[in-house]
């Protein structure tokens, strides 16, 4: 309990000093009777010396007219951005060459190394844009987009409004300041040539200019990781460049180099992916009649109908970042007079869910019998996703209790309303969704009827569907070869596993000296665990690892001597599609009853020996006991039927995620 109380309070601080501590918009945007360009020249103090030199430079001939409104557009909101530095920051960063060179996938032992070797980042020094910012900086990112944007031929299907707002800008978000945009053309502009003297592509399509690009800069060594030495925010275009690490990573590099080369684009997010417990980002950009098209990954781009993002579920709402203020919904939050929750202090975004609404809900109305009693203060009441146990706002109304209605909200993720009361989340309903087929409201309303629940994981693992899905037809054999020439067949697979150990009986009767698995074709032999027990036997036989050597990524992580190591949180990993099998000599014949194998995993089934907590929902989280769990599942009783719930590992992990109990499943949420 204590661990959990201070997790709270960590996390009351954090809320408090973010709300107290980042009201600057509210300071910092102009009043109406001073332009936002004489705002910013005064807020840049003794640097606005160098930002009327960029304007007096663009000012002073007609034909730079546009690069003068260019200039003012990124001058107005340049007060709005800042960025960390630190020399142990820049350190740290080495971690993304490391990913590259080494092409490792164990993430955590590299980023542990990271902050062995260069120690714990000190104090960051917050610079300020509208402080920092020099004449030669600016009017160098200036000239150089206006240069794409009139030398490319698609340009020409770029508009002046598209090209400052997706085009023209300096920087992403909280980068280092650099000169970033020669670099990047020098590299790349290149690849475009045969492109723009083809006479059967449509060179003058933004679109197809990037998709031509994207075509030619497959990296099959680039990778995806969520893992980090640091929770860096952008890392620069530099360090993007090597293709590796989080989804903003991958993301901000088709940022640098479509804009570089004269393509607009934007970044879209969801500030939370619900059944992740994280938000993502990625790539949106247009062809030449206004279609947006998205890339994932660094995938293909494919029209935003057509991409899995516009499928997908578990998101509320989805953002596009902007450069400029979203000074609107500025005012209408503010026009309030409470504070508001730190995401829309500075609202560098709008509102696109619409976009990629495939099932969403034009109007979610909350209808008064759903809202608890208790009087509110709040003018604000906000729409909450879940991040684990917790609820973080994603959109907000006008707190109405007769008229409480949000607008434009994707439908399926399981969500609840709250005001803010003294620098908390006050709930004003229970958790709700939206089914997706009818579009009705569900809300997981505790009821008095009781239920026991059996569970087996405390994470969604749809994620890890391939890994038990390559098990299907696998094959278990024994022979007195090693061989394997002369084999029997002890037992097939023919389901896909669903808890972490799962039991089968041996076929044969027979007595073997050589026992392995047998991956199916195209399953790179993914196995976590395999024990083999003799009849009357209470302890697995043991005998040598034996098997195909070679892991996926020949980094020596997964082998087949993982398979025997007692551990179902390391697996086998083969390094080709098919061939492979891991086993065991055991130096002696033995008669094998039966055997217990474990898929390959991430760790989210329940483990013997760890100790969780089950909650559920009744208002507040309440607790409905602690266990040290025996086997690889857990019993509960008395649990309030229809609830959401959610179990806690206090003895290791943080991916856990919500859920339902019903008929005897656990429905992760």
């Amino acid at each position: 309990m204590v661990k959990v109380y201070l997790k709270y309070m960590y996390g009351f601080l954090i809320l408090v000093f973010m709300i107290t501590g980042t009201d600057i918009l509210n300071k910092m945007l102009p009043q109406e009777s001073v332009t936002a360009l004489e705002f910013a020249l005064r807020a840049a103090g003794n640097n606005r010396v160098e930002l009327e030199k960029v304007l007096r430079r663009y000012h002073a001939n007609a034909v730079d007219s546009l690069k003068y409104a260019a200039a003012c557009f990124l001058i107005e909101n340049m007060p709005f951005y800042t960025y960390p530095e630190s020399e142990q920051l820049e350190n740290y960063k080495s971690y993304y060459i490391w990913l590259k060179e080494t092409r490792s996938r164990s993430f955590e032992q590299l980023a542990d190394s990271v902050r062995q070797l260069f120690g714990p980042i000190d104090r960051m020094q917050q610079k300020r844009d509208i402080l920092e910012v020099d004449s030669a900086y600016l009017c160098h990112n200036i000239d150089w987009a206006f240069k794409v944007w009139h030398e490319q031929p698609w340009g020409k299907n770029v508009s002046f409004e598209t090209f400052c707002e997706y085009l023209l800008p300096y920087r992403i978000g909280d980068e280092p300041l650099t000169y970033w945009r020669e670099m990047y053309y020098e590299k790349y502009n290149s690849m475009l040539d045969s492109l723009r003297s083809s006479d059967s592509l449509d060179c003058e399509d933004p679109f197809v200019v990037a998709e031509y690009l994207r075509d030619r800069l497959q990296d099959n060594s680039s990778f995806y990781t969520s893992v980090s030495p640091f929770p860096f925010g952008h890392i620069g275009p530099h360090y993007v460049q090597y293709q590796v690490g989080r989804c903003q990573d991958l993301t901000d590099f088709e940022i640098y180099l479509f804009r570089a080369l004269g393509i607009p684009c934007a970044t879209d997010f969801l500030p939370l992916r619900g059944h992740t417990n994280a938000g993502h980002f990625w790539v949106v950009t247009w062809d030449k009649n206004g279609e947006e098209y998205t890339s994932d990954f660094m995938g293909k781009l494919e029209k935003i109908h057509k991409s899995a993002l516009y499928n997908d579920d578990f998101s509320p709402k989805i953002y596009r970042y902007t450069f400029s203020v979203n000074r609107e919904l500025h005012k209408q939050m503010t026009a309030y007079g409470e504070e508001v929750y730190p995401f829309w202090n500075f609202p560098k975004f709008i509102d696109v869910t619409s976009t990629y609404g495939h099932s969403f809900s034009k109007e979610l109305s909350i209808p008064l019998e759903r809202q608890y009693h208790d009087k509110r203060k709040g003018r604000i009441a906000y729409l909450c996703a879940s991040r684990r146990d917790n609820w973080v706002p994603v959109d907000w109304a006008e707190y109405d209790a007769r008229h409480l209605i949000f607008r434009n909200v994707r439908n399926g993720a399981v969500m609840r309303v709250a005001t803010i009361e003294n620098v908390l989340l006050t709930f004003l309903t229970d958790p709700f969704y939206i089914d997706r087929q009818s579009g009705k409201v569900h809300y997981c309303t505790a009821g008095t009827g009781k239920q026991k629940v059996v569970l087996y994981a405390k994470c969604d693992f749809g994620g890890e569907d391939l890994f038990r899905e390559r098990m299907l037809g696998g094959i278990f054999e024994g022979s007195n070869r090693p061989d394997f020439v002369d084999a029997d067949t002890l037992y097939i697979i023919t389901d896909v596993p669903a808890r972490l150990n799962t039991v089968a009986g041996s076929y044969s009767d027979k007595a073997y000296r050589y026992l392995r698995y047998k991956g199916p074709a195209d399953s790179h032999c993914n196995v976590a665990e395999i024990a083999f027990y003799e009849k009357g036997g209470t302890a697995s036989v043991k005998g040598k690892p034996i098997g195909t050597p070679g892991c996926f990524y020949n980094d020596g992580t997964h082998e087949y001597m993982n398979t025997f190591d007692g551990k179902t949180w390391t697996s086998f990993d083969y390094s080709h599609p098919s061939g492979g099998w891991a086993g065991l000599d055991l130096g002696r014949k033995a008669c094998i009853d039966h055997i217990v194998y474990t898929p390959r995993n991430r760790d989210n089934y329940i483990r013997p020996g760890d100790v969780y907590e089950l909650f559920y929902c009744d208002h507040h989280w309440k607790s409905a006991g602690t266990v040290k769990a025996a086997s690889d599942s857990l019993v509960f009783c008395g649990i309030p039927e229809n609830a959401l719930l959610f179990l806690r590992n206090h003895t290791r992990g943080v991916d856990e995620r919500i859920f339902s109990y019903e008929n005897g499943i656990q429905l992760w949420k």
